[in-house]
């Protein structure tokens, strides 16, 4: 019994240690890398610019007063649509104290001298009808009645205009009636019933009573780096994201492009402006943010890859093509074209069927230890 426990007790040692010896030769092996393929395939390559900037209407008006004065009366809201000659709101004049007592004092004078010209006119008609004085001399008396009455008048209109900023000639036309120049909305109507306004004039730009826009016709208003610039031309199409509409695309074309870029933070920025197409269920507000993807060049249905599978040696693209024995691969010079940062065109050198060595699987060794 002794003898048959000693020999099961030296092959249970025997046992432990081979199994021990091919544990670690097992986990001392150098574990075969396994490559992910893939494959050219056939796609549309846009290489583009991004600008950002807002959604603007083409035509905005600000609405000014040709007098100053205060707010009598608002007659329009923002959001509002008006036709051009729509009343906008009334001005009610505050006249200067100097001026308003000057155009008095000429009526108390022009009333004076008309009061006189009469009393000379007639008496000198009467001298004149006996023939006493000749027509030549009667002539300048009834000149002088005429002048005086339209010297009445005149002082008589002044006075009015400084007054209510309206003249009896003028009828119903009237300055102090602010009425909108353009058919379009409201944006904004930066007064109040009581505020005080400023006429526009040479020396100063006038309070603005309301800003009216054309909402048909809407253009991005951006601005787009130096390094880019120079691949700019007028009448490229570009994609507009409207941060404020979410899951829609607008088509716009460029139309201008500043001759004179500007610095901002260090950085020479050009403006572009672009006509913007609009839809018919979307409204779009003026100064919605938005971005716009510029098309610099684009190739459509060509043989592409992706771009981090290049490999380079010296002016020379190349990738590795998966020879007839899986895992196995061979350096295969290629002639590249546009790009757009994450595919590139083949030009030469690859087919859509070639299987092209792309990075090394992570669970390779998990893949090969269930083979094995």
């Amino acid at each position: 019994m002794k003898k048959v426990f000693r020999i099961t007790l030296v092959l249970v040692f025997v046992a432990l240690f081979v199994a021990t010896f091919a544990y670690l030769y097992s986990k001392s092996r150098k574990k075969p890398v396994v490559y992910e393929i893939k494959n050219p395939e056939i796609t549309n390559i846009v290489k583009k610019t991004v600008a950002t900037g807002s959604v603007v209407p083409r035509k905005e008006v600000a609405i000014k007063p040709q007098v100053s004065g205060i707010i009598e009366a608002l007659y329009v809201e923002a959001g509002q649509k008006v036709r051009k000659g729509d009343l906008i709101a009334k001005v009610r004049i505050i006249p200067d104290m100097v001026t308003l007592n000057n155009a008095e004092s000429r009526l108390k004078r022009a009333q004076i001298n008309l009061e006189d010209a009469k009393m000379v006119y007639e008496r000198q008609k009467k001298v004149y009808e006996q023939g006493v004085i000749p027509e030549a001399e009667f002539q300048q008396y009834r000149r002088d009645y005429n002048n005086a009455l339209e010297e009445l008048e005149a002082a008589e209109n002044n006075l009015q205009l400084i007054r209510e900023g309206v003249s009896k000639k003028a009828g119903t036309v009237t300055n102090t009636l602010i009425r909108s120049t353009i058919d379009g909305m409201v944006l904004d109507v930066p007064v109040e019933v009581g505020n005080s306004v400023i006429e526009a004039n040479n020396f100063n730009e006038g309070t603005t009573i309301a800003s009216v826009a054309d909402m048909g016709e809407m253009i991005f208003k951006g601005k787009v780096d130096e390094t880019e610039v120079g691949k700019l031309k007028p009448g490229m199409p570009l994609v507009l994201r409207i941060g404020a509409i979410e899951n829609e695309t607008f088509d716009a074309f460029l139309e201008y492009i500043a001759p004179k870029g500007k610095e901002e933070n260090g950085a020479i920025q050009f403006e572009i402006k672009a006509a913007v197409k609009l839809k018919d269920k979307s409204f779009i507000r003026a100064n919605y943010s938005a971005n716009a993807d510029i098309v610099l060049e684009r190739a459509d249905s060509v043989l592409a890859v992706e771009e981090s599978l290049l490999k380079f040696e010296k002016d020379s693209a190349y990738v590795e093509v998966e020879t007839a024995t899986p895992q196995v691969f061979e350096k295969r010079f290629i002639k590249t074209g546009l790009s757009d940062g994450i595919r590139i065109q083949v030009l030469e050198g690859l087919s859509k069927e070639d299987k092209i060595k792309g990075p090394e699987k992570k669970d390779a060794s998990k893949e090969q230890d269930k083979k094995g």
